[in-house]
């Protein structure tokens, strides 16, 4: 059995004197954003969190954890949040998959959490996301990066919910047969592939960060060591991360670059197209077969500038400079 192993501008017209003349200035207005996340496994999780608290053009309207262990991946983003001075609202969602047993049962880093024990509301999240999206009709970035239970519930419930999305943002599939440690196989979309096949028909605007492309952009435990000293929520986050290095030699920055693709889409370029996912093959669930089609709704990364990506991610953390990205990889 498998283990488990991230922009919006305008312009504004100033008052102005009698007799003046308006004069358009460039504004960033911020964008709307609710995550979903399985954070608690993979360290990236509170690596894509981090940035989403930190981004100055990042309003981020809630957070929803998914699969096993819920509250306490809930708690895990309490605690950045709270670090971050950020009152966030945050729900558990959905802990098992919709028809296959659950792979992912705990939420590892929890156990470097100290103190009470945090309330959330309960079995609230589907209905908070349908809400905050109906709210915001066109306006939400729904960036998903663990399994796809909640979306897809989500999606079921309340079908026009995908057309009323800005854009739906995920990390998960693997689009290409760039080499991977699991052949074709990506964890988010493996866990729960009835789930990962509702969100890929669904026909939301759909841009998707795969393995293939995530995979190309890590960092050793030294270098995590180097950059992340030093800011207050990647201070937490290192601290997090030696229960992933106890088993793991890289931390690859999946969600981070799908949380960075939100406001920054040229870091990677994309290919169109169509995916489908297995639910034959009892070996390959989950498994995205996707094929270039010019008027395919779903764009995919197929590369991804990965001296950019490290320059725009470490740019929003006070203990780096704007304009010197060190190479990492």
């Amino acid at each position: 059995m498998l283990t488990r192993r991230g922009f919006l501008a305008a312009a504004a017209v100033t008052p102005f004197a009698i007799g003046s003349m308006p004069r358009a200035v460039p504004t960033t207005i911020p964008l709307k954003v609710l995550l979903d996340t399985d954070i608690g496994s993979d360290i990236d999780d509170a690596v894509a969190l981090s940035y989403l608290l930190k981004k100055p053009s990042c309003n981020l309207l809630g957070v929803t954890t998914v699969t096993g262990d819920a509250v306490n991946r809930a708690r895990l983003v309490k605690a950045l949040c709270e670090a971050a001075g950020k009152n966030i609202p945050i729900y558990p969602g959905i802990e098992n998959p919709l028809i296959i047993a659950q792979r992912q049962h705990s939420a590892p880093q929890a156990s470097r959490l100290s103190g009470k024990q945090n309330s959330f509301p309960k079995g609230q999240a589907i209905e908070f996301m349908r809400t905050t999206i109906r709210q915001n009709p066109g306006e939400v970035t729904l960036l998903a990066v663990g399994p796809f239970t909640n979306i897809a519930t989500l999606f079921k419930i309340d079908p026009e919910i995908p057309h009323l999305l800005k854009e739906l943002v995920v990390m998960g599939g693997k689009f290409s047969d760039y080499p991977t440690p699991w052949g074709p196989t990506e964890w988010n979309a493996i866990v729960d592939p009835h789930a990962t096949a509702i969100v890929f028909s669904s026909g939301a605007p759909l841009r998707a960060y795969g393995l293939d492309v995530t995979w190309q952009v890590s960092m050793t435990p030294d270098q995590v060591t180097h950059k992340f000293r030093g800011d207050k929520l990647l201070d937490i986050v290192l601290d997090w991360s030696n229960v992933w290095f106890q088993e793991r030699k890289l931390l690859h920055f999946h969600d981070p670059l799908a949380a960075v693709g939100v406001f920054h889409p040229d870091i990677c370029q994309y290919k169109r197209g169509q995916a489908q996912v297995e639910l034959e093959e009892a070996e390959l669930l989950g498994v995205t077969h996707f094929r270039t089609r010019a008027a395919g709704k779903i764009k995919v990364a197929e590369s991804v500038n990965a001296d950019r990506f490290f320059q725009e991610y470490f740019s929003v953390f006070s203990s780096h400079d704007n304009g010197s990205a060190e190479k990492i990889t």
